[in-house]
């Protein structure tokens, strides 16, 4: 059975569709079968795979109110092992729809129980809120992985998401725990970035990756090109980071 993880951080642009991008991308070129669901209406994952949301006959959306398969929404992407179960702007209405579904806050769980077997890793690349897709993602994930930026206020807000999982764990899904924290963004150049990586390990502890992912342009222009660091420019500090980061993940189980 794969490991279902979802990448949260109710806070925006810290990292979260890079993450989700670049570390499938990395565990596949370590062999791993991964499947990334882009559970966020904006699509980012699914554009950073090189996905055309304009062709796409039907994405995420569909699986949780239109009982289809996650099979069915499955593309490839351009590592192989590496899958992509895209989203379009459609994945918005779920929000509003899914409120009036029973077991509301289970559907993705029961949507991705066919496809464990087929994938070592499944990650969830979630919205930057705390709707009800971002508690569906914590009902069906086993862990989180929590990117954290390496920026002033790196922590606010990170309470929220701490009391959501309690909540989540205790009534939904009691296995539910933090698969890790990864720092992003950082610059090696500033004593603000060293200070908030000092601040998250003094938090969080041993749930910290010692893989930091740099702040890099690389990384930032990949998605663009629709590829992952990888394969736009693999000796970049950006697709170093992340194969070290993926390496990490696997000895992690």
């Amino acid at each position: 059975m794969s490991n279902v993880i979802a990448i949260i951080n109710q806070k925006g642009g810290v990292g979260k569709s890079t993450t989700a991008i670049n570390l499938a991308a990395a565990l596949g070129d370590l062999g791993k079968r991964v499947l990334v669901v882009d559970f966020d209406p904006q699509g980012n994952a699914t554009s950073g795979f090189g996905v055309d949301k304009d062709s796409l006959e039907r994405d995420v959306y569909d699986t949780l109110m239109n009982n289809v398969s996650m099979e069915e929404v499955t593309v490839p992407s351009p590592v192989e092992g590496v899958s992509v179960a895209p989203a379009t702007i459609q994945l918005a209405g779920a929000e509003i729809e899914l409120v009036s579904v029973m077991a509301r806050e289970s559907v993705l769980r029961y949507v991705l129980e066919p496809v464990r077997s087929s994938y070592d890793y499944i990650f969830v690349d979630c919205p930057p809120s705390l709707g009800l897709l971002t508690v569906n993602a914590l009902v069906a994930a086993d862990s989180l992985l929590v990117p954290i930026q390496c920026e002033f206020y790196a922590l606010e807000g990170l309470s929220k998401l701490l009391e959501s999982m309690r909540m989540v764990k205790g009534r939904l899904n009691p296995a539910l725990d933090i698969f890790g924290v990864v720092m992003t963004m950082f610059d090696a150049r500033t004593t603000l970035s060293r200070q908030v990586v000092e601040e998250v390990r003094d938090f969080f502890g041993p749930k910290v990756f010692n893989t930091i992912i740099p702040r890099n342009v690389k990384l930032s222009e990949a998605p663009s090109h629709g590829l992952p660091i990888n394969r736009y420019d693999p000796r970049s500090k950006g697709a170093l980071a992340y194969a070290e980061l993926a390496e990490e993940v696997v000895k992690h189980g």
